[in-house]
């Protein structure tokens, strides 16, 4: 089946999988309208960025997806996967490690947030050294089995899965060089995390990591700030874009990587922690195109914004819908997605089109 901006999708009838991920799966600690440190209640909610795209994309918009990661396998690992169960991402190719009783060889990944209220930024704080799947290596995953013999027309990956591990970038290699070699798509998602790299090499690791990667991504995500600057990092250009600049700088991507046929970035700009300009640019074959615009957007909770916003955009590639009507489904799921707790979207695709189509805030009786 082929797509639009010359991707090209296997058939989904010849597909168990619409979409792979590859990524860390973590529980959230939520105080709510409290603050961690002074905070006796927290909701739990399971989370991780590439997690989160397949999750979107299974329960907003029907597709079947599969997480790969690891978990030990103790009462926090099971609590995870009931999570996920309700999630409804296939859950087949969870890898469960043993648990040593004391979490010295691998425990499971946990991080506690703040969403912040007003001049308060949201704020969060990682728990996620000597993780499962921060120790999984190439050879531990059959990837033509998965990509072939179960089949898959999309796979999803990454910068925060690679800053988990001097071994996290190899393995996502691996999946991609198989992904690439057996017809799948694959997109990538740099989210930089500068915590993740405190300690192991800042932007410019982080930098050098993604342009191994970049010659084996057809759809390249970048958040808020300068998509160039997560491949090169003395290109530091404006924090959000108007179209010329957009598009200049994604033509220096795609000349230097031209395996890339989409880029989709976010331009969230705060004005508050609980407010934000919303909307996003996307370039594909030649043309820049801008999506709908949320100006001054209320925000409940911001986390997963950006993955909802890869869901929806991927959504729209995978039916071939065009990159403008795509950019505005991930701009509005992602809009849908902050306005209730959790990293997760609770939004449907009928709430999806109508705030697509300019629909409003009015109760619906």
């Amino acid at each position: 089946m082929s797509g639009m901006a010359g991707l090209v999708l296997r058939p989904a009838t010849d597909s168990r999988w619409d979409l792979v991920s590859l990524g860390e799966v973590m529980l959230r600690f939520d105080p709510g309208e409290e603050r961690i440190a002074v905070t006796r209640n927290f909701r739990v909610w399971e989370g991780g960025g590439e997690y989160n795209v397949a999750r979107g994309l299974r329960r907003c918009f029907g597709q079947r997806t599969s997480i790969v990661t690891a978990l030990a396998d103790n009462p926090v690992g099971r609590l995870l996967e009931d999570l996920m169960l309700q999630g409804g991402v296939d859950l087949s190719h969870v890898r469960w490690v043993e648990y040593d009783g004391i979490g010295r060889e691998a425990r499971n990944g946990i991080y506690f947030l703040e969403r912040g209220f007003g001049l308060r930024g949201a704020m969060g704080m990682m728990d996620r050294g000597h993780t499962p799947i921060s120790q999984l290596k190439p050879g531990d995953v059959d990837w033509d089995a998965l990509f072939v013999q179960e089949g898959t027309r999309w796979f999803h990956t990454g910068g925060v899965l690679c800053a988990l591990s001097s071994v996290a970038p190899l393995l996502a290699r691996e999946a991609m060089q198989a992904a690439k070699r057996n017809g799948v798509v694959v997109s990538y998602d740099c989210n930089y995390r500068p915590s993740l790299w405190k300690n192991a090499g800042g932007r410019q690791a982080a930098c050098d990591v993604n342009r191994q990667l970049a010659p084996y991504v057809d759809v390249l995500f970048g958040h808020e700030g300068d998509v160039a600057a997560s491949l090169c990092a003395s290109s530091q250009g404006p924090p959000w874009y108007d179209v010329d600049s957009y598009g200049a700088m994604a033509q220096r991507v795609v000349a230097e990587f031209p395996n890339i046929k989409v880029i989709a970035t976010t331009t969230r700009r705060p004005r508050t922690a609980n407010r934000n300009d919303w909307a996003a640019l996307g370039y594909a074959e030649g043309e820049v195109f801008q999506s709908i615009e949320f100006p001054d957007l209320e925000i409940f909770d911001r986390v997963g914004g950006g993955d909802s916003f890869a869901a929806g955009l991927i959504y729209g590639l995978m039916e071939a819908k065009g990159m403008k009507w795509s950019l505005d489904c991930g701009v509005a799921h992602g809009a849908l997605a902050m306005t209730t707790p959790g990293d997760s979207s609770m939004a449907t695709l009928p709430e999806v089109v109508r705030l697509m189509q300019g629909g409003s805030a009015a109760v619906q009786r």
